[in-house]
């Protein structure tokens, strides 16, 4: 029987960690960010990919990549079956190797392709050696394997900007429109039809997304679901569960009992 989703973490890799998903059917997003780097393969089947304002379909073969905080989502085509492999990386770890992160957000290198599935390979089996100098490897040679495609965009207002740094800063606090308006002087009009075509998200969307991460944060450390429901800006552990899973494709629960090794 396939194993429809596994988070994997290991205390040994405390900056890294990593997803598998079986039945992607069965494992649906909403549009959602991370703060980490994130990186994987396609490794069966077919589906729909959404990067900022880039839409296409990709296939078995296919490496994906999204920067931190970037909107984006990836789900099935007309009840297709697809399957995939992900990583997330902390940033801080990317820095201090010199990493800067990549324009380009998709991929179909088949030399970069077998580097990462081998590199989940090595993660999973903690008896091979230096698996942090293997993954380290990986992000040294990235720039090379994808010679970059594509510039960014101009990123528009800088209030909208404001906007959004504002609400990651207070994003445990009860915040209304009319605060994020006055924080970075747009009206309440512009802010919501503007927001979006930015961001790819509502302000209400976004602030939403951001209390989702820090509940992510929060859980990998195996506290309390009820806790981290209230810490990270939550009515309740309802509220908590209804967004996390629409957000993560997963439960509070599910994802704070990742399998460790």
């Amino acid at each position: 029987m396939i194993e429809v989703s596994r988070f994997w973490r290991d205390p040994a890799l405390p900056f890294v960690e990593a997803r598998r998903v079986g039945d992607g059917r069965q494992v649906c997003y909403a549009a959602h960010s991370h703060e980490s780097f994130s990186i994987g393969v396609i490794t069966g089947g077919r589906s729909t990919y959404q990067n900022g304002d880039q839409h296409i379909e990709v296939a078995a073969g296919t490496t994906v990549l999204m920067n931190p905080g970037v909107v984006h989502t990836c789900n099935p085509i007309a009840g297709e079956p697809w399957s995939y492999l992900m990583l997330f990386v902390d940033v801080p770890w990317l820095q201090a190797l010199g990493f800067a992160l990549p324009m380009q957000t998709w991929s179909t290198s088949p030399t970069l392709y077998q580097w990462l599935l081998q590199v989940f390979a090595d993660l999973f089996d903690a008896g091979v050696p230096d698996r942090e100098g293997r993954l380290a490897a990986l992000f040294e040679a990235l720039p090379g394997l994808l010679g970059g495609n594509a510039g960014m965009h101009d990123g528009g207002n800088p209030r909208l900007d404001a906007a959004a740094a504002f609400m990651r800063a207070h994003r445990t606090d009860p915040l209304s429109l009319e605060d994020i308006c006055a924080a970075c002087g747009l009206s309440r009009s512009y802010l919501i039809r503007a927001f979006r075509q930015r961001f790819g998200l509502t302000p209400h969307g976004y602030l939403l997304d951001q209390r989702v991460q820090l509940a992510r944060a929060q859980l990998r450390q195996g506290r309390a679901i009820a806790e981290v429901a209230h810490e990270a800006g939550f009515a309740d552990q309802a509220h908590l569960q209804r967004a996390f899973k629409q957000h993560l494709a997963a439960t509070p629960g599910h994802y704070r009992n990742a399998l460790v090794k």
